[in-house]
């Protein structure tokens, strides 16, 4: 009774219902949602600090920046996903947040799509600054490798680096990417190493041009760090795989390197592997342990998933914040 009491209290006041709302759709941060409410950054971090404590709302750290999203699984859970949707969508108020709201993350996909268009040429270099790329390649084709593969699908495939690896283990592959210098660089490598059975599309990780159950595995190589919303890119991903069909997911383990944020376009700092785990999980995959590539500064974790039968698959259910670890 108390916590649904203490839930309530957090809830009931014009301010933090509208912060539940935005959190209730994307993580964001105490700039972000200043920017968005027009109140000042003491007012907003003590209203987010009540609804932390009540459980209405997860706080998650990355690096120097704290980022909120509403609660999954603290005291104040319930309540919240059990409100929010009573909150009509037509309100003034409302349409004006969730209009800033977009904003802010059309400029943050902006600003990832210019980093990959002005960063084309370069791209193999960047990969390796702070990974060993070679190891992390080797663990990956040795993944996919494990079992045949009929139709591969490499979601960010950059400048076709996978597809060259892996052109001689499947009968057809397809990489996309939505940063056309990129595909022009894989079309090009891949036109001269005489890979006719791969091609390259332009085409938005989070709507796939494709219809469901059409690949054997899908591959995601460091891609989803830059993901805004990881959870759609996971559930996109398993649309398009066949019952059966495997997901490997490689990217950083968590990390506090803040320049990858601010130089790289970084969206998040890495995931733990339960992070992924309740991913998977929402979206009806079952995972593996994950591999482990310790580096330094960075280690990276190569996660092997596979799509739930028809007569076993979990559905789970990904709130709408549920953004990064269930997202």
């Amino acid at each position: 009774m108390e916590d649904v009491l203490a839930g309530l209290r957090a809830i009931a006041e014009p301010t933090r219902l509208r912060i539940l709302i935005l959190c209730a759709r994307s993580e964001l941060s105490v700039t972000e949602l200043v920017d968005i409410l027009g109140q000042s950054q003491p007012r907003v971090s003590r209203h987010l600090k009540l609804m932390v404590e009540a459980g209405v709302l997860e706080r998650n750290r990355e690096g120097a920046r704290a980022y909120y999203r509403m609660a999954e699984r603290a005291a104040g859970s319930g309540v919240a996903h059990a409100l929010t949707p009573l909150v009509p969508l037509t309100d003034a108020t409302v349409e004006t947040d969730l209009a800033r709201l977009e904003t802010i993350r059309v400029r943050r996909s902006e600003r990832a799509t210019a980093y990959f268009q002005e960063n084309a040429e370069q791209w193999e270099d960047l990969r390796g600054l702070y990974v060993d790329d070679a190891l992390v390649d080797a663990s990956l084709m040795e993944a996919v490798r494990a079992e045949p593969v009929e139709s591969l699908l490499d979601i960010g495939t950059g400048t076709g680096r996978v597809l060259e690896q892996l052109a001689d283990h499947v009968t057809s592959a397809v990489g996309v990417d939505n940063a056309k210098p990129m595909l022009e660089i894989a079309r090009d490598k891949l036109d001269r190493a005489g890979l006719n059975n791969c091609q390259v599309r332009l085409a938005d990780m989070y709507h796939l041009p494709f219809p469901a159950d059409r690949f054997d595995a899908v591959t995601l190589n460091m891609v989803l760090h830059y993901a805004e919303v990881p959870s759609e890119v996971l559930r996109e991903a398993t649309r398009v795989l066949k019952p059966g069909g495997r997901l490997i997911l490689v990217d950083f383990a968590p990390h506090e390197l803040e320049e990858l944020r601010d130089q790289h376009t970084h969206r998040w700092l890495g995931f733990s592997s339960e992070e992924i785990g309740r991913l998977a999980k929402g979206v009806g995959l079952n995972l593996k342990p994950a591999l482990s590539l310790t580096g330094d500064p960075l280690t990276v974790c190569l996660w092997n998933a596979r799509k739930a039968d028809s007569n076993d698959l979990t559905t789970g259910n990904i709130g709408a914040a549920d953004l990064r670890a269930a997202s």
